[in-house]
């Protein structure tokens, strides 16, 4: 029996010592807080204070408001559009030409267009993990366009902690309400912002899940609600501030005295000696001595000058500064050299390769979140309520709703890092079959249609005022060729 005992101790112990490092117990490991908690559970419980923690960082801290000014725009730029794959061309036309009358009346709140209001929403989900919107139809009578308009809410609109179990099976999960199979049914909304003067939080209302959008970013299977882009950095930047502007006040104070007299304890009055009287003392107690250019001072005996020498920065607290920012860049997604405007150091491949890093990362947002979770679904609706108003007049739609719904959406695109070399670039993989040329259009963010339709506008008006352009290729013998050679010393280098 007792060697079954140790045999069975040494076991336990074997065990006790996990084969992940991660995982152990010892004494480095032992002050590891991490608890086993659900996607729901961990956020939910915090949620609250990450919102509040965020905004008020995006309200006071340069870098955090920065970083997200330079997401939204980097999502969104100039808007993205939508552009029907309808078959019939002139329904299609009809389609482009109706939505964009539709887009300057989108908002509820009459103060933004439908690609103004993408980045707002863009903006609320950064700032507050989320954003709803509302789908309101309008009636016949208000004179829109399309019957329907877009209103934007903050995430607390909806109450996280509003959790209940309805006699129907029903369950509401952080203001949700799933029905029994865990579909989202419905949402509880605030009627106005918890935060405005004589809220009332019992006045709850159910909107129908069909008549709401919910954007955020899941970061795990299940999840719920957003979380704010900041919440991991958010202590840094807190306390990035703190340092950053007392050594600011430490700067400014010590440079607020020019220098100091030295001088042993009076035995009498002492007497001022460039006037010979006694000094005169301000208010403070402090002598008043006037300061002229090319002044000579007259020290007393036993007085001695020292000026103020006042500390600088420390040596490193550029290196700190610059450590502490690539952190919080990391972070919130966003490469430091946007973030901070620092190129030193930074090659030109080096730079390329930065942005098309983060550029995957902005299209991932653009089309998980922005494209589907928002344009995708208001463009059906807007469809639907286009052609019962009348607004539009397809007499299949019932039945070929899927077809008429097809569409692309066309992002704001980046500028060519080499103009030359990428357009000579995107010719020759138009050439050689690799892609189409509405592609490489719709990658500068423009519908090739459009084009084709200015540049016919031009060529007409060209030849009515008998004028001839080298843009104009219709009567050239030849191509014209385009010098490829482009100096680069950083890639030479």
């Amino acid at each position: 029996m007792g060697f079954l005992a140790s045999a069975f101790h040494k076991m336990a112990t074997r065990f006790r010592n996990s084969a992940y490092t991660a995982a152990g117990v010892g004494r480095r490991t032992k002050s590891w807080y991490a608890p086993a908690l659900s996607p729901n559970t961990a956020l939910t419980a915090d949620l609250s204070k990450l919102i509040n923690r965020s905004r008020a960082a995006i309200r006071n801290d340069p870098w955090a408001s920065s970083g997200l000014e330079k997401l939204v725009s980097n999502v969104i730029g100039r808007g993205i559009t939508p552009k029907s794959l309808v078959d019939d061309d002139a329904l299609r036309e009809q389609l482009q030409s109706l939505f964009l009358e539709w887009s300057d009346e989108s908002d509820a709140d009459g103060l933004l267009s439908f690609t103004g209001q993408q980045s707002l929403i863009t903006r609320s989900m950064f700032e507050g993990g989320e954003c709803f919107v509302r789908l309101r139809p309008r009636r016949p009578e208000d004179g829109l366009s399309v019957p329907l308009q877009l209103q934007v809410v903050e995430s607390e609109f909806v109450p996280i902690s509003y959790n209940q179990t309805l006699d129907n099976g029903h369950v509401i999960k952080a203001g949700i309400e799933f029905n029994k199979l865990g579909k989202r049914v419905a949402y509880y909304m605030h009627r106005e912002h918890p935060a405005e003067f004589a809220f009332d939080s019992t006045k709850l209302i159910r909107v129908k899940a069909e008549n709401v959008l919910h954007v955020f970013e899941a970061l795990r299977p299940g999840q719920l609600r957003g979380q704010p882009l900041l919440t991991q950095v958010l202590v840094r930047l807190y306390h990035l501030d703190k340092f950053d502007d007392a050594t600011l006040l430490r700067q400014e104070i010590a440079n607020l005295f020019t220098g100091f007299i030295k001088k042993p304890s009076p035995e009498q009055e002492p007497i001022d000696p460039l006037t010979g009287k006694p000094f005169e003392y301000g208010d403070t107690g402090i002598p008043m001595v006037a300061m002229e250019p090319g002044t000579m001072q007259e020290l007393a005996p036993g007085e001695e000058v020292e000026f103020n020498n006042p500390p600088g920065t420390a040596a490193d607290y550029p290196n700190f500064m610059r450590q502490q920012l690539m952190a919080i860049a990391a972070g919130i997604g966003l490469p430091f050299e946007l973030l901070s405007g620092d190129m030193a150091g930074v090659s030109d491949r080096a730079l390329r390769l930065i942005l098309n890093e983060f550029r995957r990362r902005i299209q991932q947002i653009q089309h998980n979140q922005i494209i589907f979770q928002f344009c995708r679904p208001v463009w059906n609706r807007w469809l639907d309520m286009a052609v019962l108003n009348g607004s539009i007049n397809i007499p299949d739609y019932a039945t070929r709703q899927r077809a008429y719904r097809r569409v692309k959406w066309i992002a704001h695109g980046w500028p060519y890092m080499h103009p030359v070399q990428d357009m000579q670039a995107q010719k020759m993989a138009v050439r050689s079959g690799f892609k189409s040329r509405s592609e490489v259009v719709s990658e500068q963010g423009y519908d090739s249609e459009q084009i084709d339709a200015e540049i016919a506008a031009d060529n007409r008006r060209s030849d009515e005022l008998e004028l001839k352009y080298d843009s104009d290729a219709r009567d050239l013998e030849t191509e014209p060729t385009l010098n490829l050679k482009e100096k680069d010393d950083n890639d030479e280098s």
